[in-house]
Order: C-alpha cells, then sequence, then structure tokens
C-alpha cells in the first residue's frame, strides 16, 4: 500500500509576490490620455462635418452679409467698414463657437459616453481635457476663414502679418478661458438644449453691444458704460488695434488678465463639477 504524502517546501523558496494595485495614473499618463481624447473628439468631426458649420459657414455668411448691408450705412462704403468688421467678425464667431463645448459635454453625458471612459485605465479629467483641446482646432478654423473672407472682401490689415497672428492666437486663448465656463454649465446642465439656450443668451447681447459690427461710441451713454464691464468689449478692441496697427496696447492686457482669472475660478469649479458626475 502506497501513502500518499505533501511536497516539503523549500526551505529557501520565496513566498509569493502580490503585485499592487493602483488607481494612480501619472501625469505623464493623464497628458497623454487627454490627447487621445482630443484625437477622439476631431475624429468625431472628421465623421460628423456639420458641427463645422458655425466655423466654416458661419463666418463666410456673417463677413459678406454686414459688409454688404451695413458698409455703406456705417463707413460710406464697404472697404472703410471692413477695418471695423473683420476684427469683430472674428471674435464673434470664435467666441460664440467655444458654447459648443459645453453642448456636446452635456450630449456625451446624456448619452452614457463618460461613463464608459470610468471602466478604463485612464485619467478621469482625460475626457474633458480632450474635448477642450479638441475644441481649439475649431477656433483656429473659424479665425482663418475669417481673415481668408476678409483678404477676400479688399481687407488690408495695418498691423501685417504679425498683428493678424497674434490677434488670432489672443481670440484663440480668451476663448479657451471662455469654454471652461461653458464646460461647467454643460457638466451642471440638464440637457444640452437647456445648455445652448443659456448661453447664447449670455452671448448673443454680450457680442453685439461690444463693439463688434458698430463703434461703441454711437452707443447711448449707459450702454457705453455697461460695455466697461464687458470683457468682449475688451477682446474686440485688442483685435482691432492688432489686425489695424499692431498695437499692444491696455485692452490687450486686460483681455489676457481676465482670461487666466477665469481659467482660475472655474477651471477647478468645472474640474470639481465634473469628477463628481464622473
Amino acid at each position: 500500500m502506497t501513502t500518499l504524502t505533501a511536497p516539503t517546501p523549500a526551505r529557501h523558496a520565496a513566498p509569493a509576490k502580490i503585485p499592487d494595485v493602483s488607481n494612480h495614473i501619472s501625469l505623464r499618463r493623464a497628458v497623454s490620455t487627454s490627447l487621445t481624447m482630443a484625437h477622439r473628439g476631431l475624429l468625431k468631426l472628421k465623421h460628423n462635418p456639420e458641427q463645422l458649420f458655425d466655423v466654416t459657414v458661419q463666418p463666410i455668411l456673417f463677413t459678406a452679409l454686414f459688409a454688404f448691408i451695413f458698409g455703406g450705412a456705417m463707413k460710406g462704403s464697404v472697404h472703410d467698414y471692413l477695418p471695423i468688421l473683420i476684427p469683430g467678425i472674428l471674435v464673434q464667431t470664435v467666441i460664440l463657437s467655444s458654447v459648443v463645448t459645453g453642448t456636446q459635454l452635456r450630449e456625451d453625458m446624456d448619452k452614457g459616453v463618460f461613463d464608459r471612459f470610468k471602466s478604463l485605465p485612464i485619467a478621469r479629467i482625460s475626457a474633458l481635457a480632450g474635448a477642450l483641446i479638441a475644441d481649439m482646432v475649431r477656433y483656429v478654423i473659424a479665425t482663418v476663414l475669417t481673415v481668408i473672407v476678409g483678404l477676400g472682401l479688399g481687407y488690408r490689415p495695418g498691423g501685417g502679418f504679425a498683428g493678424v497672428v497674434v490677434a488670432g492666437l489672443v481670440i484663440i486663448v480668451c476663448s479657451f478661458a471662455i469654454s471652461w465656463i461653458w464646460a461647467l454649465i454643460g457638466v451642471t446642465g440638464k440637457s444640452a438644449a437647456g445648455v445652448q439656450g443659456m448661453s447664447m443668451m449670455i452671448m448673443f447681447p454680450l457680442t453685439f453691444m461690444s463693439g463688434a459690427l458698430a463703434p461703441v461710441s454711437t452707443m447711448p451713454g449707459w450702454l457705453q458704460g455697461v460695455n466697461h464691464a464687458n470683457p468682449i468689449y475688451y477682446m474686440v478692441n485688442a483685435c482691432q488695434q492688432l489686425m489695424n496697427g499692431n498695437v499692444y496696447g491696455s485692452d490687450l492686457a486686460y483681455s489676457l488678465i481676465g482670461s487666466l482669472i477665469v481659467i482660475a475660478i472655474f477651471a477647478p469649479l468645472a474640474l470639481r463639477a465634473y469628477m463628481r458626475r464622473a
């Protein structure tokens, strides 16, 4: 009869090591996954090109319409009106396109897309950061198209190439800052339609009263006073000064400082609200 005995463990055998499990995501990986999510946002634009209508069709349509409708009444000719119109349309188009950040964010959350991201080994902030980075591509498209249309209509910027480039960069930075406000509204809002309605209700009055289409000096005194509290007013002035004379004035400083303040306030609020939802 054979008796089975358990093998004696080796005296010097090392105990089995259980691998560590951590939820920590390094900064480098967070940046990498954020860029991946930005690429996802660009692919959405590729497969749904109608999402680019506000930064492709709108600048062309608005520039041509306002130039030929208001040019004669405002300055006597279309050519003389373009130095006011082109910088104003540039600011208006890019700033209004930042509203899409909140609406698309809300749509993705309503569809449960962000819920799927929870199961992926990525930083939870990557989805939000990627969406904001992808939207900057839309701002660049709107900026380039607006300038091209203006040049086609006969606009010759007195600030030269440098003034136009700096003005475009300033507006893109300011729009990125404002997009954090719409990101917060998108995360906390109840529906994409509600987010869009609220955003447009705020942005349309601010852009049209800012001097983007008509000199502020022709407006009533009380409206001129209100404009001093309107951040878009300073963006329009800075853009006009840069594009028409390559002038770096106080309006440029106010625009950039205001953008930093907006980011400092609304970025943490948006991130906190998003992390609670994510």
